[in-house]
C-alpha cells in the first residue's frame, strides 16, 4: 500500500510536470491555455511564413491567435486552427486572409461579414488579398527597376564630374576664397575691436558737443528775449521816414525845376562857383605870400 502510494505520487508529479511543461511551451509561443477561447478553423493552400501564435486582428486590433497549423493529406490543404476571444462573435460572410509584414512575419486579418453569428468550430473561408510586401513587389519593384538605369546614368555623370580637372581647380579657388574670407573676417574683428575702444572717446566728444549745443540754445534764448525788448517798431518807423526823406531829396535833385535841381543842373552856376573857388584859392595864396599887403600892423 505504501509502494502504491509512492508510485501514485511519482505519477502525479510526472503528469503535473508534463502539464506545466506543455503549458510553459505554449505560453512561450504566446498561447495562454488558461484563457477561455472559441475555436474556428480555415483552410489555405500556403501559409506564406505563418507560424503558430501569430496574431489575428480586426481593424488592427488583436482578437485571437493561431493555435495550430496542420497539413491535411487528403485534401492537400493546410488547416489552421484559430483561437478567438470568448466575447468575439464571427458573423456569417466573414473571411480571413494572410498579410505579410515589412520586416517579415505573417499575420491573419479577419474581415467581418454582416450576417448572423457563426457557430463555434465553423470554417472561416480564406481570401487571398495582397499584403504589404505583395504591394511592394507588384508596385514598387517595377518602378525601382525603371529608376535603376537612370541612377546608373546619374552615377556615371557624377563620376565624370568628379574626375574633371576643372572641378579640382574650382575647389582650389574655393579654398583660396575661403582663406581670403577668413582674413577679411579677422580684419573686421580687429576693426570692431578698435571701434569698441574708440567709442567711449567719441561718446565723450558727442556729450561735449551736446553740452555746447545746450549752452548755445540758452544763449539764443537770451538773445531772443533781448530782441523782444528792443524798440524794433520805433526803429523801423524812423528808418522808413529817413528812406522817404532820401527818396524825396533824390526826386528834387532829379527835378530840373526845383531849387536843388537847378543848382545841380545849372552849368553857368557851376562854372561861376568854380571861378569863385579858383579866385578864392588865388587870394589865399597871395595872402600867404604877401601878408603885409593885406594886414597893416601898427606898434605904438
Amino acid at each position: 500500500m505504501k509502494f502504491f502510494n509512492k508510485n501514485v505520487k511519482i505519477a502525479l508529479t510526472v503528469l503535473l510536470g508534463l502539464a506545466i511543461l506543455y503549458w510553459g511551451i505554449n505560453y512561450l509561443k504566446g498561447i495562454n491555455l488558461l484563457t477561455p477561447a472559441n475555436h474556428f478553423y480555415t483552410e489555405v493552400e500556403s501559409v506564406d511564413g505563418l507560424l503558430e501564435a501569430a496574431p489575428i486582428t480586426v481593424n488592427g486590433f488583436q482578437v485571437g491567435q493561431v493555435r495550430e497549423i496542420n497539413y491535411d493529406y487528403e485534401k492537400n490543404k493546410i488547416t489552421i486552427l484559430l483561437s478567438m476571444e470568448r466575447d468575439m462573435k464571427v458573423p456569417e460572410g466573414s473571411t480571413i486572409n494572410m498579410v505579410s509584414g515589412v520586416i517579415g512575419g505573417t499575420s491573419l486579418v479577419l474581415n467581418l461579414g454582416d450576417g448572423p453569428a457563426m457557430k463555434v468550430g465553423s470554417l472561416i473561408p480564406a481570401a487571398k488579398l495582397p499584403g504589404l510586401m505583395d504591394n511592394v513587389t507588384e508596385n514598387v519593384l517595377p518602378v525601382v527597376n525603371d529608376v535603376l538605369p537612370k541612377v546608373d546614368s546619374i552615377m556615371a555623370n557624377v563620376n565624370g564630374l568628379t574626375a574633371d580637372p576643372a572641378l579640382a581647380a574650382s575647389l582650389t579657388r574655393l579654398d583660396a576664397i575661403t582663406r581670403q574670407l577668413q582674413a577679411i573676417s579677422q580684419q573686421l574683428t580687429m576693426l570692431m575691436n578698435g571701434l569698441n575702444r574708440s567709442v567711449p572717446g567719441v561718446m565723450n566728444n558727442v556729450n561735449g558737443i551736446t553740452n555746447n549745443l545746450t549752452g548755445a540754445s540758452g544763449n539764443l534764448s537770451d538773445l531772443s528775449a533781448s530782441l523782444k525788448d528792443l524798440p524794433l517798431d520805433e526803429t523801423l518807423n524812423k528808418l522808413n521816414t529817413t528812406l522817404a526823406n532820401l527818396q524825396q531829396l533824390s526826386e528834387q535833385l532829379n527835378d530840373k525845376n526845383s531849387s536843388l535841381g537847378k543848382i545841380m543842373n545849372d552849368r553857368e552856376l557851376y562854372d561861376n562857383a568854380n571861378h569863385a573857388i579858383a579866385s578864392l584859392d588865388s587870394l589865399l595864396t597871395d595872402i600867404k605870400a604877401n601878408p603885409k599887403r593885406y594886414i597893416n600892423v601898427k606898434v605904438f
